[in-house]
């Protein structure tokens, strides 16, 4: 039997951040969903919840309305709501630590300081769950972090915007597919300034 998926995009509700490097994951989430049919518009669980499919797999595309640092109780509660366990979710998440365009997957790990991820793992008790990362680092200094990740992107930014949602689709359809080692093998070109553990 194919394995079902929960896919939790995060991001924060409301149109003020739409379009901040911060809600990568609600952007790709509608991408993935866009192209396989999946309408995301039920309410559970604290989010804003689509059923479809990914090939020959169930899929449950997620996004939780309960703003990034409180994302975890909303995941705990679909993943319950659905009988299923961490091994059954993949986060799509942005990532400040990688550079703009580049899309890593993970089958597990720390937070690496982001709070949404950490509200998942705290909830979850686990780190083990397979992430998608959307480098949003602009290749400059950043200054204030949080300040950058809240603010709206750059014209410049909105005109790869496309080519980098494609790409998040790509892995997650590819972690659902083939599973997290060959969507690893597929996605993770070597990236500048991480650490070796990300080689």
């Amino acid at each position: 039997m194919e394995k079902t998926w929960l896919i939790v995009g995060l991001g924060n509700p409301g149109p003020e951040y739409e379009l901040t490097p911060h809600n990568l994951g609600f952007l790709a989430l509608d991408r993935l969903a866009d192209r396989h049919g999946i309408r995301v518009s039920r309410k559970e669980a604290a989010a804003l919840v689509g059923l479809g499919k990914v090939g020959s797999s169930a899929v449950i595309a997620a996004k939780p309305q309960t703003y990034m640092n409180v994302s975890g109780p909303s995941v705990r509660a679909l993943l319950e709501k659905y009988e299923l366990g961490p091994e059954n979710l993949a986060l799509v998440y942005d990532e400040l630590a990688l550079p703009w365009m580049n899309v890593r997957v993970r089958p597990k790990g720390s937070s690496a300081g982001h709070n949404g991820v950490e509200s998942v793992a705290r909830s979850l008790g686990t780190t083990d769950f397979a992430r998608v990362r959307l480098g949003i680092h602009p290749g400059h200094p950043v200054g204030d972090g949080a300040r950058f990740v809240l603010s709206p992107m750059r014209r410049a930014q909105w005109k790869e915007l496309d080519e980098l949602l494609e790409q998040a689709a790509l892995a997650v359809e590819s972690i659902i597919a083939e599973g997290v080692d060959k969507a690893m093998a597929k996605f993770n070109r070597r990236a500048q300034g991480l650490n070796t553990e990300d080689q």
